[in-house]
């Protein structure tokens, strides 16, 4: 006698993957960050007559950063903000100032709310103008000047 083999089909169906719900929580604190960047400037030669030359201050920041550029007095013995002092090598001085604004009538110096630039920032490269001015009439002997002003950047 033949085997005979009978299947039988049910109604079961196939098991499933279960499945479920989570959640991934994230978050992230964007922090104020700037940099800052001064430029050289260069007056020139001085015959007693009055130069003015310029430079910049390049900042980036966050944007949407508040800050407020400030210069000090300089590296020159006796220098403040209002009267800057460029040394010679053999230890003479030649008086400059350093001005906010292209009229050269507000200096640059800093303290905060008084004589710094305030800006805020737009998350791209930012140039201030930095004016400088050497007065008329002074007589300093034949020598290289040189200053160094401190750029400070509060944000």
């Amino acid at each position: 006698m033949p085997l005979v083999f009978v299947m039988a089909l049910s109604g079961t169906q196939p098991a499933s993957a279960a499945s479920g719900l989570g959640n991934i929580n994230v978050a992230s604190t964007v922090i104020s960050a700037c940099l800052v960047v001064g430029s050289v400037i260069a007056f020139g030669a001085y015959s007693s007559s009055q130069v003015d030359q310029s430079g910049n201050i390049t900042v980036i920041c966050t944007f949407g950063t508040s800050y407020n550029v400030g210069l000090d007095a300089g590296s020159g013995i006796g220098a403040t903000t209002a009267v800057r002092k460029l040394t010679g090598l053999g230890g003479g001085h030649l008086d400059y100032a350093l001005y906010r604004n292209s009229g050269r009538t507000n200096l640059w110096g800093s303290s905060i709310g008084t004589d710094t630039l305030a800006a805020t920032a737009t998350g791209l490269l930012q140039s201030h103008t930095v004016y400088g001015r050497i007065a008329a009439g002074q007589a300093p002997a034949p020598d290289i000047y040189t200053d160094t002003v401190t750029i400070t950047l509060t944000y």
